[in-house]
C-alpha cells in the first residue's frame, strides 16, 4: 500500500551496492590471477571480463552517489490517499 510519504522515508541501496561491487572486484581479480597462474586461460578470461563489468558498475554507483539526492517534493505537496480498493 502506498502511503505517500515514500520520498521522506526512502533509503538508497547505493552504498550496499558499492560494498557488494567492491567485494566482487576482489573476488574476480583473485579468480583472474589464480586461473592465469594455474594455466587456465579460458577461465581467466571469463573472470577478467566479469571484473570489467563489475568495475563499470562500481564506477556508475560512485557517480550516482556523488550526484547526491534528487528532487523530492516539499511539505507543501500533499501525500497520496491510501488505496482502499
Amino acid at each position: 500500500m502506498r502511503t505517500g510519504n515514500e520520498p521522506v522515508t526512502a533509503r538508497s541501496p547505493l552504498r550496499l551496492r558499492l560494498g557488494l561491487g567492491i567485494w566482487g572486484l576482489l573476488w574476480t581479480a583473485a579468480g583472474t590471477t589464480a586461473f592465469a597462474w594455474a594455466g587456465r586461460p579460458g577461465w581467466a578470461a571469463a573472470c577478467g571480463a566479469l571484473f570489467l563489468v563489475v568495475a563499470v558498475d562500481v564506477v556508475m554507483v560512485i557517480r550516482h552517489i556523488r550526484q547526491g539526492p534528487h528532487y523530492q517534493p516539499g511539505r507543501d505537496i500533499p501525500p497520496y490517499e491510501p488505496d482502499h480498493g
